[in-house]
């Protein structure tokens, strides 16, 4: 009889298929960093001109003029835009997060680049699951062979997602923010009561995002375990495996989603703060990227958390096969043909 594994072991065994393939950890990291980079040289060109060889250019060098800044943010535009405080150590994540929940538009600068990764991250997504479904060792050949495999099928799964996020951002955004919420407060005297109500309005809003969250997720683990080839079929499969194991599905999310809490509560803590040059100023630096490493790990336990139930639920754990170079099966395929495990 097949002994179900709890919530806390399929999130234990998504940690160890992380920790069993680190590069891929490192290698999205290093990737993530180099296409942050030419946005950080045009941004210090920017700076640099500004400032030139003025008298605030010396005070901008020992510490943070918000004079300055308050001068320089005023007429700045495209990428300058988005260099204010808010960029500061742990304001930048509630930054993030406000403009999510509010709906802001990024900038054109910005914009570009989330294609830019969004695109490479879609790329090496087919990969990183093929890996992590196989849990074994598949070498650089057969990692980017699946990553090929799988990036076009990815590509209008992402035009689904984008017609969904859609809907979620334009639609319902609009109906609970612009509609039912000032409905509700027209004639409200209280701040407060207002503040809970918007409050509300937010985690209704954020538990639909999570919901479709989820369900695109288990589509694309679909996808690679089964070698699915329709992503219609793969949503809508995503969607029922999310309704019939909805109790465990969420089990798993809140836990990730712990450690993800956990994380966001220690950068709060040690996020590096205004001002401080030389060692203070690396120090900040080392934390912010030990920070964005940290996300991008637990980014990937979700993952691969999500996968190790999947295949739990489904009873396709266990997926090994001998080494392949190029298009290899999906680990479906290899669970049929009950090819021996790897050694």
């Amino acid at each position: 009889m097949h002994k179900v594994a709890t919530i806390t072991q399929v999130f234990h065994d998504g940690i160890q298929r992380v920790k069993a393939a680190p590069v891929i950890l490192i290698g999205i990291f290093l990737t993530t960093l180099i296409l942050a980079l030419p946005q950080g040289l045009i941004l210090r060109d920017l700076l640099r001109t500004h400032l030139g060889n003025s008298l605030a250019a010396e005070a901008v060098a020992t510490g943070v003029n918000f004079n300055w800044w308050q001068e320089f943010s005023a007429q700045a535009k495209g990428l300058g835009a988005t260099f204010s405080p808010t960029i500061i150590g742990f304001a930048a994540v509630l930054d993030n997060i406000s403009d999510l929940l509010d709906n802001r538009s990024l900038t054109t600068a910005v914009a570009s680049v989330t294609v830019i990764y969004l695109a490479v991250w879609t790329f090496l997504l087919g990969g990183t699951l093929d890996r992590y479904a196989r849990n074994r060792p598949i070498r650089t050949a057969g990692f980017f062979a699946a990553s090929g495999i799988y990036f076009f099928r990815f590509l209008r799964l992402a035009i689904m997602n984008l017609a969904i996020y859609a809907f979620m951002m334009g639609i319902v955004h609009s109906w609970l923010f612009d509609n039912l919420y000032e409905w509700w407060i027209r004639d409200l005297s209280e701040e407060r009561t207002a503040f809970f109500l918007r409050a509300l309005l937010y985690v209704v809003f954020g538990s639909g995002l999570v919901f479709c969250n989820i369900v695109l997720d288990y589509a694309k683990i679909r996808t690679v375990v089964e070698d699915r080839r329709s992503m219609i079929g793969a949503t809508l499969a995503g969607f029922r495996f999310v309704s019939r194991n909805a109790r465990r599905v969420f089990g798993l999310y809140f836990l990730n989603s712990l450690v993800f809490i956990g994380i966001l509560a220690s950068y709060a803590i040690f996020a590096p703060g205004v001002g401080g040059v030389g060692s203070s100023m690396w120090w900040g630096f080392l934390i912010s990227q030990a920070y964005i490493l940290a996300r991008l790990w637990i980014k990937l336990v979700f993952l691969a958390s999500q996968t190790a139930l999947f295949q739990e639920e489904l009873g396709h754990s266990g997926y090994t096969a001998a080494p392949l170079q190029i298009a290899p099966d999906s680990p479906a395929a290899e669970a049929i043909a009950g090819r021996p495990p790897h050694q």
